[in-house]
């Protein structure tokens, strides 16, 4: 192995070793307390040292590092404290996750390491939103984010890539190509010869790297970053590696042919790299022996501290507690200057007046900017905020969704258009996993609206038109906003962009320009999970949300012999529980009309929470109606018979006669 010190002084020299030998020597501590069955589970790192410690070592410390499992390097790099790293992967309070995550899967804004998800893609996309944000704060900052060969072949790397190479985002994207995806080889995973050719399809620039020579890594490293302060843009490095033990230790390595761990074994990072050191005179045998005594004393006495701490005890309340960012509602009144609007102004008002309000708020979502959207809701808004802002996005939802997620890491509001609710489905993933979970798993916020323009009514088919809430109502750390009416749909979108929490705001479709209502000029907000009780009666209980709203009062209003209390949830998580409980032990009946297919729907968890805190008030069991079970059809015929707007009168009718 040639290495080439360039213009690195000996101390530099002997520093980058230093951080080398840490992680080796903690890994090995690991390894003997793993066979001592005092430790669950390690990811190996062992061989691939170089690349975690010379990335970490070029770059600044208050530059965002998004690493894998198999980077220790990057966290001893970092100087965290030792014992909180031993407390994370014990599951000790003290780790960075309350024992609510393990090994490696945690973040820390306070080291500003954004750690992985077990579905490898989603992080890519949170760089991309990451460096957007240095790049929307001119800070002349980068960010680098690992992924193995194996995520390569994943969407959302592809998109990520293609993300970053049309926005010109300062990222290092880290391939660190060890051979295999646990056990699947490379040749089984892609045909391409290097997989730093990839950066050719997406206009991008390309190196391949020895991923064991830590000289290299660091020295490459530290003049792309010079580079990149000066010239923002992505570049994909191919760090050439090998892992020399299995994907975890339980899966071995005996999938490997021999001879290629003999190869590899005589490329050791850390043993050649103190062969050089010694023959160039920068280090001595005794050196090394006093380096590593005091890693090893420094592991011992740090493990000693976890071993000392407590296990976590189960506390309901702090559980569930932590599963949302805390949040104070901020009230601000409406004026009393109205302008009659329909829904589509309302929801173009509230984005302005909110991006006025915060400067730190970006809009991403397709054809938004010139075109101003599918709906044209953000028409003109380039000309007021600029295309740093309004940001017009390839077809790529999911990592659209994972930049909102950099974006709001790195201090910045995100809201992602999808072009209709339907599409949210190539997005799910980061919604689901990654930006529900984030607060609950380690305090992190994720400031994050998905505005949702869904519905049916208007014949546009299975793929236009669905009214997909129960995706993420049951969802725990998301919250679900579904208003029916001009002047909610105002107060509720300035509420939910406010809020640090992830919200899905769902629009419909046929109410955009049907529905018209006195709204304030001005800015006001609503607060969450209150629903509006629109009609007061004492026959029974009609709740509904959305489009169903409409169709309830226009039943009610061809039957005024009808007495119902009509209440609009507005909010599907939170939901208003005692609005709901006071009213149905008033009327003694409850009909709930939702657009969404019956079975699995909200209405389905409404009705049995009412059976089980209201039992004893109820004169008759709780009626659902919701569409049929199929997917919603496209001529006009079909889908007046698929949707619940024809049957619901004779239902409520049905359920008053029981």
């Amino acid at each position: 192995m040639n290495f080439d010190r360039k213009d690195l002084s000996n101390i530099q020299l002997l520093d980058l070793y230093k951080r080398l030998l840490k992680p080796r020597l903690i890994e090995e501590k690991m390894l003997i307390l793993l066979r001592q069955g005092k430790v669950s589970k390690w990811f190996s790192g062992i061989g691939q040292e170089a690349i975690s410690v010379g990335i970490t070592s070029a770059l600044d410390k208050d530059e965002y590092i998004l690493p894998m499992h198999r980077n220790l390097g990057v966290f001893t790099g970092r100087d965290i404290p030792l014992h909180r790293l031993f407390s994370q992967w014990q599951g000790k309070a003290t780790g960075f996750t309350k024992g609510r995550d393990r090994s490696f899967h945690f973040g820390t804004q306070e080291f500003n390491i954004i750690g992985m998800i077990s579905h490898l893609g989603p992080q890519l996309g949170v760089a991309d939103g990451i460096a957007l944000a240095n790049k929307l704060k001119k800070n002349g900052k980068i960010t680098a984010v690992f992924t193995g060969e194996g995520a390569t072949s994943e969407g959302d790397f592809h998109e990520a890539l293609n993300i970053a190479s049309v926005w010109d985002l300062p990222v290092l994207f880290v391939i660190e190509n060890n051979g295999y995806g646990l056990s699947t080889p490379t040749n089984e995973q892609y045909r391409c010869e290097n997989l730093a050719d990839k950066g050719t399809g997406y206009g991008m620039e390309s190196h391949i790297i020895d991923g064991n020579n830590i000289l290299e890594v660091y020295t490459k490293i530290a003049e792309l970053k010079a580079s990149l302060a000066e010239t923002p843009r992505p570049v994909l490095l191919e760090f050439k590696t090998f892992r020399m033990r299995g994907h975890e230790e339980a899966s071995g390595t005996k999938y490997v042919p021999q001879d290629l761990m003999d190869m590899w074994a005589v490329k050791d990072p850390i043993a050649n790299y103190k062969k050089y050191l010694l023959s160039i005179n920068v280090l001595s045998e005794e050196m090394d022996s006093e380096f590593k005594a005091e890693f090893k004393a420094e592991i011992d006495e740090h493990w000693a501290i976890t071993q000392a701490e407590p296990d976590i005890i189960a506390d309901l309340s702090e559980e569930l507690n932590d599963v949302y960012k805390p949040y104070q509602f901020e009230e601000v009144n409406p004026s009393e200057e109205v302008e009659n609007i329909r829904v589509v102004d309302a929801i173009s008002n509230a984005l302005k007046q909110s991006m006025e309000r915060h400067d730190n708020l970006v809009i991403m979502g397709q054809d938004i900017a010139e075109y101003g959207g599918a709906f044209k809701i953000t028409d003109g808004f380039v000309d007021l905020f600029g295309k740093e802002r309004v940001r017009n996005t390839p077809i790529c939802e999911s990592a659209i969704v994972s930049a909102g997620m950099g974006l709001s890491i790195n201090g910045h509001k995100a809201i992602v258009e999808m072009q209709f609710a339907d599409f949210v489905s190539t997005g799910f993933n980061p919604i689901v996993n990654l930006l529900a979970k984030q607060h609950y798993r380690w305090n992190e916020k994720a400031d994050v609206v998905v505005r949702m323009p869904c519905g049916g009514g208007t014949q546009a088919g299975p793929f236009h038109s669905q009214t997909n809430e129960a995706w993420f109502t049951k969802t725990p750390g998301l919250k679900v906003v579904y208003p029916a009416f001009p002047y909610d749909v105002k107060g509720l979108l300035n509420t939910a962009i406010n809020d640090p929490n992830p919200v899905l705001f769902f629009e419909h479709k046929q109410l955009y320009r049907s529905v018209y209502q006195d709204v304030p000029k001005d800015y006001y907000t609503i607060p969450l999970g209150k629903a509006a009780l629109l009609k007061e009666g004492s026959q029974v209980t009609i709740i509904s949300f959305g489009a169903g709203v409409h169709w309830a009062l226009e039943t009610l209003s061809k039957n005024p012999d009808i007495n119902a209390d009509v209440l609009d949830l507005r909010t599907l998580q939170p939901l208003d529980k005692e609005a709901i409980f006071t009213s149905v032990k008033k009327t003694g009946k409850c009909i709930i009309l939702q657009e969404d297919t019956l079975f699995g729907g909200i209405s389905s968890d409404i009705s049995a929470m009412i059976m089980e805190n209201c039992f004893k008030y109820l004169d008759a069991p709780v009626r659902r109606v919701g569409s049929i079970e199929s997917p919603i059809p496209f001529v006009k015929a079909l889908e007046d018979q698929f949707l619940p707007k024809v049957r619901f009168e004779a239902e409520l009718k049905d359920l008053l006669a029981y």
